[in-house]
């Protein structure tokens, strides 16, 4: 089961689940009496090391960081304007939880996006925020680790694009 190693040590990936990680290396480990090489990720927002078998990486939605192109799709999402759907809560939340997931940058600003309040609306509820917050700390992430900035300039940076939308 020897197969080529997309990912190497340094570089930044996303996990679905978890966000954007850094490659530290690989290992090889004895698990049930089988020896696996494992990729070795750590999340530094999350204190979390994760080790996938590399043969499994593409499997589990491990994937390289967006490009340029594909994270401009995602901020002319956040522009856009919110779909507001009458459902209730519950089944919105669900949505939204898979679409955080995902880890696809455009579902995530469709989530910043229709939860994001504007000064003159009534307020979120508790959940509504949790969600709101997450979504935007998972894409400013991304798009921290692509622009080369650091998380809360990112996070600034978006939260402009939105005001100017």
């Amino acid at each position: 089961m020897t197969k080529k190693v997309e990912f190497k040590a340094g570089d930044f990936v996303v996990y679905p689940t978890h966000g954007v990680g850094k490659i530290i290396g690989t290992e090889t480990q004895q698990i049930a009496g089988t020896e696996l090489d494992l990729l070795v990720i750590t999340f530094e927002q999350d204190r979390m090391t994760l080790r996938i078998p590399v043969g499994k990486a593409n499997d589990s939605g491990l994937r390289r960081l967006s490009t340029r192109k594909q994270m401009d799709v995602a901020l002319t999402k956040l522009k856009g304007r919110a779909r507001v759907r009458r459902t209730m809560w519950s089944r919105r939340a669900q949505e939204y939880e898979a679409k955080i997931n995902s880890g696809d940058p455009v579902s995530i600003a469709e989530v910043i996006r229709d939860l994001r309040r504007n000064t003159g609306q009534a307020d979120q509820s508790y959940s509504e925020r949790q969600m709101y917050q997450a979504a935007l700390d998972r894409l400013a992430r991304e798009f921290a680790a692509i622009e080369k900035i650091d998380e809360d300039a990112a996070t600034d940076r978006l939260e402009k694009i939105m005001a100017a939308a």
